[in-house]
């Protein structure tokens, strides 16, 4: 029987080093961003309809994402139309991801938003990853075109991290790299223990 583990957690908060801790341990993840990338890359399945949806978006046969985002700035409603189109695809990919998988004792579900979610996948339980908002913040300041303004816009469209922390089974703190392993070989070791 498969433990299909949700991982989340707010921008900053160090979601990607946590996932590949997981990997490292031999265990498979799916992350719901790279799904998107893929759909979106040329051949992938969102290129069509997203393209139908918004013609200026459509670059060298991909989605282009700042004009993809331009597009959804400018009319109220197409974030939702948008979602229409991507998130059915997005199910999919992750659909075919556990259908690879079955059988395997534990895989982790990386989404961002999943607290979030409309329509959330079936998950066994979910960990939070989480550190202090100085931190947070220090993190996502240091990526490239990153300002506190945009920190703040991005921040204002998740949960908190306190909602977030109150729902989770488990919670990675991210403080230190070595929190962030003990954490992970934690949850691994209750759900999984003979992987």
């Amino acid at each position: 029987m498969t433990f299909r583990l949700g991982l989340t957690g707010s921008i900053g908060m160090g979601k990607s080093t946590t996932a590949q801790m997981f990997r490292d341990l031999g265990h498979p993840v799916w992350d719901a961003d790279e799904a998107v990338h893929r759909l979106y890359a040329p051949g992938g399945a969102a290129v069509d309809p997203v393209a139908a949806a918004f013609t200026t978006a459509l670059r060298d046969g991909s989605i282009d994402r700042a004009a993809l985002k331009a597009a959804l700035a400018a009319d109220s409603g197409a974030l939702a139309r948008l979602e229409g189109i991507v998130h059915p695809l997005v199910a999919q990919d992750r659909q075919a991801f556990l259908a690879r998988h079955d059988g395997a004792p534990l895989v982790v579900l990386d989404i961002p938003l999943l607290f979030e979610s409309a329509q959330p996948p079936d998950l066994d339980g979910v960990a939070v990853v989480s550190t202090d908002p100085d931190t947070q913040a220090a993190r996502v300041l240091a990526r490239p075109g990153m300002t506190r303004d945009t920190l703040a816009m991005i921040l204002a469209r998740q949960m908190s991290d306190a909602d977030k922390r109150a729902r989770a089974d488990w919670i990675i703190p991210t403080d230190s790299l070595d929190a962030a392993r003990a954490a992970v070989a934690h949850i691994v070791n209750e759900v999984a223990p003979h992987a």
